[in-house]
């Protein structure tokens, strides 16, 4: 007999998304060990689960992807294939054999970001989905799901910064000893340090979805060939450690280096992995003050990049002016820098 526990009516699960990853690409399974840096913001995503009587309807889950306008009903086992990460997360943790759902999924950040949004959508639903059974996942557990299912069901190439950053939320320092295993040093950042960051960081979307396309599966070759040792990817671990370093320090100027160093050395891995939009609003900012660019992700095409203006009182707004004269379709997204990752609560309690 399952033992009785409080089970919510509704469950609402948040997680932000990631920017600024510098070391990114070393917390893969071809880079062996790595280190990585990354910032935590909002906007993030948000899940939420309603619980409905077994005999609501005939399918046991009823899924509205609202940034995709698609809501439809299935049943753990299954899987129709409309959206396979979220439905292969909610088809690995499972539900209670005596319940309907219905989930809500929402993000504000737009699709194909090169922010960890999927990671971000796949942590809330885990940790959503962990508190309608007995017992707690921690974030380590929840960060470890998020993962395995992106790369063991569904076969995604995906290192592991994404999901932890979700799940701890704050300024990280990654260290991966052998992957998949990684350790998460939150980094300590007073008050007027947080908030001066917060007020000369842009996120800029590109104004297209990152397409990884078939440049990745050539870096992707090449790295596996040189395997952890790669002048490349120490590279890019030195600049994680170079923006710890800074943040450690209080040292803002020192962060945008680190930032130009990261993006310098994906560059070098391979030339497209700094796209041609992403170049050209580099271009703009180093003429207007910008202290850092970091191209998010794991680069290419489309995306994002992260900025750190500088430190005077209108400096921010005259780059962002800037960018976007040189190209309408650059769009900044309004971000604040989130000390919390996973949060989970629940509301009208039944006992079961």
């Amino acid at each position: 007999m399952r033992e009785a526990f409080a089970l919510p009516r509704e469950v609402h699960a948040v997680a932000p998304i990631r920017i600024c990853d510098n070391g990114g690409w070393t917390d893969t399974w071809f880079a062996q060990h790595g280190k990585v840096f990354n910032i935590a913001v909002q906007p993030g995503v948000e899940v939420e689960i309603r619980v409905h009587p077994l005999d609501a309807q005939p399918d046991r889950v009823v899924l509205h992807v609202r940034n995709y306008g698609d809501r439809y009903a299935f049943s753990p086992g299954n899987l129709p294939g409309r959206h396979p990460l979220l439905e292969a997360a909610i088809d690995e943790i499972g539900l209670p054999e005596d319940m309907l759902v219905e989930i809500d999924i929402a993000s504000d950040a737009p699709a194909g970001c090169a922010t960890g949004t999927s990671a971000a959508v796949t942590v809330a639903l885990v940790g959503a989905l962990d508190a309608l059974t007995p017992g707690r996942m921690t974030r380590d557990e929840v960060a470890s799901a998020a993962h395995r299912i992106e790369v063991d069901r569904l076969g995604n190439q995906s290192g592991v910064q994404d999901q932890l950053c979700a799940a701890y939320g704050g300024i990280n320092y990654i260290e991966i000893s052998r992957y998949p295993d990684a350790t998460v040093s939150q980094l300590t950042v007073p008050d007027p340090v947080w908030n001066e960051l917060e007020r000369r960081l842009i996120l800029l979307f590109l104004g297209r979805s990152h397409r990884s396309s078939d440049v990745h599966e050539r870096v992707i070759a090449g790295l596996e060939r040189d395997g952890g040792t790669s002048p490349h990817l120490d590279a890019l671990r030195h600049a994680a450690e170079w923006a710890r370093d800074a943040i450690a320090a209080a040292d803002l100027e020192a962060l945008g280096q680190a930032m130009i160093a990261n993006t310098d050395a994906q560059a070098r891995v391979n030339p497209d992995l700094v796209g041609t939009d992403a170049r050209a609003a580099i271009d703009v900012s180093a003429d207007h003050g910008a202290r850092g660019w970091k191209v998010n992700g794991a680069g290419g095409e489309g995306g994002s990049v992260t900025f750190l203006s500088g430190p005077g009182a209108h400096t921010k707004d005259n780059l962002l002016r800037a960018l976007h004269d040189a190209d309408p379709r650059f769009r900044s997204i309004p971000i604040r820098l989130s000390r919390t990752g996973l949060r989970v609560r629940g509301s009208g309690m039944l006992r079961v």
